[in-house]
């Protein structure tokens, strides 16, 4: 029998001195690192608040732009995320996971895609664009993922969603945030 929950996924815009973990290849969320308070009043399980970090700088000479560097991180916040001991489980655990890997993918197909912008005055507002266009793909991935999970509780979608995402940080590899 399969128990009865919700688990939902939060993306926030937090302080530059908000903690935060960056996305590993060798680590695994555990329930330690989820640090803030349940929220009692709703039948979430458990809530992830994952997001990417970006930032840029521009080198100009003679009022022309003549190189950028950039910087993605995928991020895992403990301190706005949380989970309710009592109906948590291996299984919520793997879900939440799932969603910080989901962030992941976004923060590598975000790299993928500031490698091919080119040098020209306008790249300020193609990095921003680039970034608020990334964190659209990323809500809707992450909604669609709990819409087609069930949060979890379908148990076939979730194992299909485990090897898909797993199959497109593979070929996202080249991109992958530096462990």
């Amino acid at each position: 029998m399969i128990k009865a929950f919700l688990v939902l996924s939060c993306f926030l815009c937090v302080q530059q001195d908000e903690p935060a973990m960056s996305w590993n290849a060798s680590y695994k969320l555990s329930w330690s690192d989820f640090k803030d308070t349940p929220d009692k009043s709703t039948s979430a399980v458990a809530i992830t608040a994952s997001g990417i970090t970006f930032g840029f700088s521009v080198r100009t000479s003679d009022n022309c732009v003549v190189s950028f560097t950039s910087e993605v991180y995928a991020h895992f916040y403990p301190e706005k995320s949380w989970y309710k001991k009592e109906q948590a489980d291996i299984h919520v655990l793997g879900h939440e996971q799932l969603h910080f890997d989901i962030t992941e993918l976004h923060a590598r197909k975000f790299r993928q895609r500031i490698s091919q912008v080119k040098v020209s005055n306008s790249v300020r507002n193609e990095l921003k664009t680039l970034h608020n266009i990334i964190n659209k793909e990323l809500s809707q991935m992450q909604s669609r993922y709990d819409s087609e999970t069930n949060y979890s509780r379908n148990v076939e979608a979730q194992a299909k969603w485990d090897i898909y995402i797993a199959n497109e940080l593979k070929k996202l590899s080249k991109y992958k945030s530096v462990d």
